[in-house]
């Protein structure tokens, strides 16, 4: 499952980082994103669903589906 699979309400706990570019991973990893670190998907945007507004170690991110996919989770609860 990844972050973009998420309900909204749904949190996860971060598994791993998989963006399959260098530049998105180590982007995610600047901004916060790290293994173990649990994730809430607060909303999503209302044009497509985009942006993700996503809390994160108590800050509030806004992340596109494309990076949110590359955050995969483990034990979701939705």
């Amino acid at each position: 499952m990844t972050l973009d699979d998420l309900i909204q309400g749904g949190t996860g706990r971060i598994a791993s980082i998989d963006a399959g570019a260098p530049e998105l991973e180590a982007k995610l990893r600047e901004i916060g994103f790290s293994e173990g670190d649990e994730v809430e998907l607060l909303t999503r945007g209302p044009f497509g669903g985009q942006p993700l507004a996503v809390r994160l170690n108590r800050t509030i991110i806004a992340l596109r589906s494309a990076e949110a996919r590359a955050v995969r989770l483990e034990d979701a609860a939705q």
